[in-house]
């Protein structure tokens, strides 16, 4: 008997194995071929435990976590200045460790460092530019925020720019059906409505609202092709799409994804939401004032309010990919609690599509 669940652990942890290494590969042809003098526009995206960032002798020297066995440890090594050196740096989960040294060395080469939990919260974002505030940026936020009028009108635009990128997403990556018909049908009413003066940002939301039940619920269509292993068993909720608010919530919420899809998009929309936010202190705004969304002084909410538009996109690159490819039992992890969670190598993938 001992001997047998040997041989069957054995089995198991092959076929991880396996499906990390395709990951690694398909991570590869996802990278952008960089161009003569120009800086390198792929991001690092790190997973895994044992990752470890230390400074050698004026180098950044990076070794990659183990996210299976058998695997060799990957290492990198970069020299300032090297065009070959990427503009953020992502962890992905995992553990491992860095040093004071890493972060003057990656702020000296305008490098940004975030962090994105295994739930797909962003932890935190450190941007190799600094907070290099401006005071004429910052005042326009103050400014749109006191004033209803302006609060409206930037809030109104925000929403009529999502839901084009809806459309976008609807018409292009999913297959057109009666739902798919419908949903599109709302969001051009929805941007028609937004087009004229509203009195609160309430009947914004209540517009958003509609439009989004009726663009997720286009998704039900999905059927992500699964390659069924007794080894790695799928549930049965796994096999199509049921909505973006997760099973386990009390209320519509979605940040403990119960399953695939929504797992992916959490990460999708998290290193989005790490981008921005590199690119909005570096531009000079503020990221705690936000004009849409007003949440707890420590909230990123200005981030919040240019992520917004950016969803459809990132739901976009999620939509193609599941679509294209079959999964395994083996990508994914299934927590004692019902989330869902990515393996560690198909996270990073899931980090490069966007």
């Amino acid at each position: 008997m001992l001997y047998a669940a040997n041989i069957h652990a054995r089995d198991v942890a092959d076929e991880w194995a396996i499906r990390a290494e395709n990951w690694l590969a398909e991570l590869e042809e996802l990278q952008k071929p960089r161009r003569l003098r120009e800086r390198n526009s792929n991001s690092l995206i790190l997973a895994g435990h044992g990752n470890s960032l230390r400074v050698e002798k004026g180098a950044l020297i990076i070794k990659h976590g183990f996210t299976h066995y058998p695997q060799k440890q990957e290492c990198r090594r970069y020299f300032k200045g090297d065009l070959e050196l990427p503009r953020i740096i992502v962890l992905l989960d995992g553990s491992g460790s860095l040093s004071f040294d890493v972060l003057d060395w990656l702020a000296e080469q305008s490098i940004a460092l975030a962090r994105i939990k295994a739930s797909g919260d962003v932890a935190i974002v450190a941007s190799g530019d600094g907070f290099a505030a401006d005071q004429t940026k910052i005042d326009w936020q103050r400014e749109t925020l006191a004033c209803p009028k302006r609060r409206m009108a930037f809030v109104q635009d925000l929403i009529a720019g999502k839901l084009r990128n809806s459309i976008a997403t609807l018409s292009g990556h999913l297959p057109q059906t009666v739902d798919t018909d419908a949903a599109i049908a709302r969001a051009e009413r929805g941007i028609a409505e937004l087009g004229r003066p509203l009195d609160d940002l309430q009947q914004v939301r209540a517009i958003e609202g509609e439009c989004a039940s009726l663009y997720f619920r286009a998704w039900r269509h999905l059927r992500p092709q699964w390659k069924i292993s007794k080894r790695y068993p799928v549930p049965d909720s796994w096999l199509t799409y049921r909505g973006r608010s997760s099973v386990h919530e009390c209320k519509p919420e979605n940040r403990r994804a119960t399953d695939p899809i929504n797992a992916m998009l959490n990460y999708g929309y998290a290193v989005i939401h790490s981008k921005l936010q590199v690119i909005a202190i570096a531009d000079g705004y503020s990221p705690l004032l936000g004009i849409m969304h007003r949440q707890k002084r420590t909230s990123v909410s200005y981030i919040l309010d240019m992520l917004e538009p950016e969803r459809p996109r990132v739901d976009a690159a999620i939509l193609d990919f599941v679509q294209s490819r079959t999964f395994t039992g083996a990508d994914f992890i299934l927590r004692k609690d019902g989330a869902c969670r990515l393996s560690p190598q198909l996270a990073r993938v899931v980090a490069q599509l966007v």
